[in-house]
């Protein structure tokens, strides 16, 4: 899969450093741009370490992943040069692609961000791909 310059990342594709699953090899390729001499800009709400987080307690109530494992994975989440936006000023944006689109306000910040930087989202929520196609988020769905 090629990556664009810039773009967006959610929360399903960052825990896929951590999860092996469908789409976690191309999220360590897109994650190891951020190595590279010249690296694209992935920027992310806020609240993506709010849902990462999220995402790896239930891994950890459901006994798929260590205590530790998710207290280690998060710190290496927070470790990456991520461009970090705050949600305020995407709420107004993010209700109004939510009300059209049939999203929970969390996705639709991560698609309002996309529009506000003009970039695409890189998603593996297929379902969020699908209900943004016709927006400014440029869905890419990672498989």
């Amino acid at each position: 899969m090629r990556f664009p310059e810039n773009f967006i990342v959610d929360a399903s594709v960052g825990v896929k450093l951590f999860l092996k699953e469908g789409g976690s090899e191309d999220a360590e390729r897109l994650f190891a741009l951020l190595g590279e001499e010249r690296p694209p800009v992935i920027a992310v709400p806020d609240l993506f370490f709010l849902e990462c987080a999220n995402i790896f307690r239930s891994r950890v109530h459901r006994r798929l992943m260590a205590a530790e494992q998710a207290r280690e994975a998060f710190t290496y989440l927070r470790s990456l040069p991520l461009q970090i936006v705050s949600t305020t000023d995407l709420v107004p944006l993010a209700l109004d692609l939510a009300l059209a689109h049939g999203l929970s306000v969390y996705d639709a910040t991560y698609a309002a961000l996309a529009e506000r930087l003009g970039v695409p989202l890189v998603t593996a929520d297929g379902k969020l791909a699908k209900k943004l196609e016709d927006t400014g988020a440029k869905p890419i769905l990672l498989k």
